[in-house]
């Protein structure tokens, strides 16, 4: 596969993971069918084998998901730029503390985002647990998996 298809791959992962903050885009089934593409561009083993696990953890995903509250973010008060807070918090955390960051990460966004916001430290964690509560949970699991997806292609992409 080629450096250009490759950067293509890459772009389509990044715009799901982005996707999956916004409400109405599709962004786990944008990161499923990046790999998908890349996975039968390029059909050797390990990329069927990334393939297969995206699958499953999509997957699962979706049943834990179904098993957490319904997302009821914009009457808890959460915003866009709440969104975006906890989507760079969780994708820098998941850089900084391999893997397991994303999740600190993502809560670190959120409770910066109503900090700044509310100017009080007790204000911005009842902001934090509200949002958690209303649905943030829902999105955490769905972001945390397209970036365990990402991070598996990427690593596959430059040891594979």
């Amino acid at each position: 596969m080629g450096v250009v298809d490759l950067l293509l791959v890459g772009l389509v992962i990044l715009l799901g993971v982005g996707g999956v903050l916004v409400p109405g885009v599709p962004g786990s089934w944008l990161v499923w069918a990046a790999v998908m593409w890349w996975a039968l561009k390029d059909p050797q083993p390990l990329a069927w084998a990334v393939l297969v696990s995206a699958t499953v953890a999509l997957f699962l995903s979706q049943v834990v998901r179904w098993a957490l509250p319904p997302r009821r973010l914009r009457t808890s008060g959460a915003t866009p730029r709440m969104g975006v807070y906890a989507g760079v918090g969780a994708f820098v955390g998941f850089f900084l503390i391999p893997v397991l960051g994303a999740i600190p990460g993502f809560m670190g966004g959120i409770y910066l985002c109503e900090r700044l916001r509310l100017g009080r430290h007790g204000e911005a964690m009842a902001a934090l647990r509200t949002a958690m509560r209303s649905g943030g949970s829902s999105v955490l699991t769905e972001l945390f998996t397209c970036l365990l997806i990402m991070g598996a292609w990427l690593g596959a992409v430059l040891w594979g």
